[in-house]
């Protein structure tokens, strides 16, 4: 039954991530009708992005987990967020709202350009991805005394200490054209890191103490190389 949970849970989650490359890759090109209501709209999609950080924060954090723990099996501990984070990140991007109007749309090399970013990043995500194990980021592997948790200071890992956080900048800000649907969804999501990330963090000093802190040490930059 829990190998059942855990495996439903990591195809939720890749229907989460397929949901987001639909939903901003497609929909969201589409500009809303100008006569379309803007205010509304906005404060739907923030209440919903709101509701989504809320958890993935809250419940990411150790006395969260230490609750979830109280009621399931520690191992199904990641399931149980994975499963949860999924469905609000679909519910996110199915119910987002699109807005009228075109933020900029960039032709030519600039064109070029841009997609090269949203590569780069879908690269580096996969990269990322792998790095940290996928299974585990999907809930059905957890870290036991025979695969502990490693900060790496190799690879993407050695250049910020949230690669797959850079890659989300670099791909939900490349994509063309740039409509306020989007962008919406672009500076939300990314503000969303900047407060998370330090959260995050905080966290893992918790959890891991030096070993993470050395690891702070080496890698001095979380998320903009030589700016922060």
């Amino acid at each position: 039954m829990q190998t059942a949970f855990a495996w439903v849970g990591a195809l939720l989650f890749a229907l989460s991530l397929a949901s987001g490359a639909l939903v901003y890759g497609i929909r969201l090109g589409v500009p809303a009708p100008a006569s379309a209501p803007l205010w509304p709209a906005v404060a739907i999609n923030v209440v919903l992005f709101t509701v989504f950080a809320l958890h993935h924060s809250l419940l990411a954090r150790t006395g969260a987990k230490a609750w979830v723990t109280r009621t399931v099996p520690a191992d199904l501990e990641r399931s149980v967020y994975v499963w949860v984070a999924s469905l609000l990140f679909m519910a996110v991007c199915w119910l987002w709202q699109p807005l009228p109007g075109v933020a900029w749309h960039l032709t030519g090399p600039g064109s070029w350009a841009m997609w090269l970013l949203v590569l780069t990043g879908a690269s580096m995500t996969g990269r990322a991805a792998s790095a940290i194990g996928v299974w585990e980021l999907a809930g059905v592997r957890v870290p036991s005394p025979d695969r502990p948790v490693e900060f790496k200071v190799t690879g993407l890992f050695g250049f910020v200490r949230h690669p797959i956080y850079l890659a989300w900048l670099l791909m939900v800000f490349g994509v063309q054209p740039m409509t306020y649907s989007r962008l919406l969804f672009a500076v939300i999501s990314s503000a969303y890191l900047v407060v998370a990330i330090p959260l995050e963090e905080a966290s893992l000093v918790e959890a891991f103490g030096e070993k993470y802190r050395a690891y702070q040490r080496q890698v001095r930059s979380r998320l903009l190389p030589g700016i922060w």
